[in-house]
């Protein structure tokens, strides 16, 4: 079972995603930036591209290239978080986190052929690429897997070597 306990995180950043776009996508005009507060705005953009709208402005085909990758990286995920031992618990979150943004975007990609993006942060005239709460549960993820590799994977390998030198004092 390993860490598949998580999927519940997986299925509640879907559920947020795809809330959040269906509720930008209702109450947002396309291009039209509704501001928040300095620094943040709400803009509705469809992104046909991956990451920073790379290949974007291909004829059509990286849809299903994006699809293709993503479908494989889910697979992956799911396998991995099932092999994850459950103590290993800041493992299992991020794997969860980048799950559930992958299957939101991929969502989006299948049935539009896009994907919504609404949230938009800015300093002054430099504006960071637009992105949505699946993109930030997979930035989430990621930190939190960097974290548990610099720093919390030695803590679980020391746990490791001490339970088996336990077991083999028992035997």
């Amino acid at each position: 079972m390993g860490s598949l306990k998580w999927l519940w995180l997986t299925v509640f950043v879907l559920a947020a995603d795809l809330l959040s776009k269906n509720f930008a996508q209702e109450w947002l005009d396309y291009g039209v930036p509704v501001a928040l507060f300095s620094g943040l705005d709400m803009t509705l953009l469809y992104n046909r591209g991956a990451a920073f709208s790379f290949l974007s402005d291909a004829s059509g085909w990286q849809r299903w290239l994006f699809v293709v990758i993503a479908v494989v990286i889910s697979i992956v995920l799911i396998v991995w978080l099932k092999r994850t031992e459950t103590r290993q618990w800041w493992l299992g979150m991020g794997l969860a986190l980048i799950l559930g943004g992958a299957l939101g975007n991929l969502h989006d990609r299948i049935l539009l052929g896009y994907v919504v993006d609404f949230i938009s942060v800015y300093y002054q005239s430099y504006f960071f690429p637009a992105f949505n709460l699946a993109d930030s549960a997979i930035t989430l993820g990621a930190a939190i897997m960097i974290i548990d590799m610099l720093f919390l994977e030695k803590q679980n390998d020391d746990a490791d070597d001490l339970q088996q030198h336990k077991s083999r004092r028992k035997a």
